[in-house]
């Protein structure tokens, strides 16, 4: 299949941000006890640090489910695309419980399993799988239904048992003590990441246009999804389980007005963040130059780039809290991924620097990686990753 090249910079872009709030995560000094999007302990800074990788996780499971689309339509095998998404979602959600995982807590003991997006991700493939005979249309009505509706769910009175909270973490996080002390949490909600991903699929025609089609469609895609967003958000009735209030300055009220809710995707975050995501698609049709180049290099090994980036990040913390001073007897692991309870942590400017250095440590790892597969198209193994 020809790639889409700007599937790999839409992608490339999102790499590139998405470190960002996992160096943020992992090394701020107040991400132990602060939410960066909340308003009364929060700086404009800090919001934003955190606010600018919403982007990332909406468009790397909907572009999941156009690549779905596209791969499907270029081979015109459909036994083939369900069999490959299958493997893939299966591979997916065991990557999630092993490399994923212990990249983000470095845990030898798991005490905290967390299904994020990859997992996400790889469910969503296995019920795609189901769906494949039905029209793409279809399917991306379903997936429009799900992300607009999902919401009233959490309005339905349910009585409190083990089922009912097991069905309803398809729709909200929730948290599962297992075990001896253990954590399993479902931070990504399935059925609302599921719906963006069956919208990317019913889009997939979208991308088979011409480049002046594309950039057409995708600029009224983004100003309509952006049109609808401040609809619903001025409204202030439905579409996000928040609502913005006037703060104490216009700034306040400004971050209040796009502190839109991920956990679950809100219709409002789902809204902002794939219409920005469609803005950019509708710029970078066609462009080329040597940034794109080298952006759309990070694009074509997105996986290879998740697993690899954790294991650069993740060293990092005991670097950090060994040269101020703290001992390994100081280390707690499970949700403080191994740092002290309390006085560890750099400052944002120093999130910044770190975050860069590691995207320009992962350039030459995923460009050897993309050259990789490139030259041994015959190892199918490399599809996997």
């Amino acid at each position: 299949m020809k790639r889409n090249n700007s599937i790999d910079v839409m992608r490339g872009l999102v790499m590139i941000i998405m470190p960002l709030d996992h160096v943020r995560d992992l090394l701020h000094i107040t991400s132990l006890s602060q939410s960066p999007t909340d308003l009364t302990t929060t700086t404009p800074a800090l919001f934003f640090t955190r606010w600018v990788t919403h982007l990332c996780a909406p468009t790397f499971v909907f572009l999941s489910g156009t690549s779905a689309f596209l791969s499907m339509n270029a081979k015109k095998d459909l036994a083939a695309t369900r069999h490959f998404l299958l493997s893939r979602g299966i591979w997916l959600v065991l990557l999630e419980f092993t490399l994923v995982n212990f990249g983000i807590w470095f845990d030898p003991h798991f005490n905290v399993l967390i299904f994020e997006v990859i997992a996400a991700i790889g469910v969503g493939f296995l019920i795609l799988s189901l769906l494949l005979k039905l029209p793409p249309r279809t399917v991306g009505l379903i997936g429009g239904l799900i992300v607009a509706l999902h919401a009233l769910v959490s309005l339905i009175p349910v009585p409190e048992n083990v089922v009912l909270k097991v069905l309803l973490s398809l729709f909200s996080p929730m948290a599962f003590p297992y075990g001896s002390g253990k954590l399993f949490l479902m931070g990504y909600p399935l059925v609302p990441w599921l719906g963006i991903m069956l919208i990317g699929y019913g889009a997939g025609y979208f991308f088979e246009s011409t480049e002046n089609g594309q950039r057409r469609i995708f600029l009224k895609l983004g100003l309509l999804s952006l049109g609808l967003f401040l609809a619903l958000r001025v409204v202030n009735i439905y579409g996000d389980s928040v609502n913005w209030a006037t703060n104490k300055n216009l700034l306040y009220t400004l971050l209040s007005f796009v502190n839109v809710t991920k956990y679950p995707p809100s219709l409002q975050f789902c809204l902002l963040f794939l219409g920005i995501m469609f803005l950019i698609l509708s710029r970078v049709q066609g462009l080329k130059n040597g940034y794109v180049d080298r952006i759309s290099v990070y694009g074509k090994t997105p996986l290879f780039y998740f697993l690899v980036h954790w294991y650069l990040i993740h060293p990092l913390v005991f670097v950090m809290v060994f040269l101020q001073g703290f001992k390994s007897s100081d280390l707690v692991f499970g949700s403080n991924f191994g740092r002290p309870k309390t006085g560890s942590g750099v400052e944002l400017w120093a999130i910044y620097l770190i975050w860069v250095f590691i995207v320009l440590v992962m350039y030459p790892l995923c460009q050897w990686y993309g050259n990789y597969k490139e030259r041994h198209k015959e190892q199918t193994w490399l599809r996997y990753i």
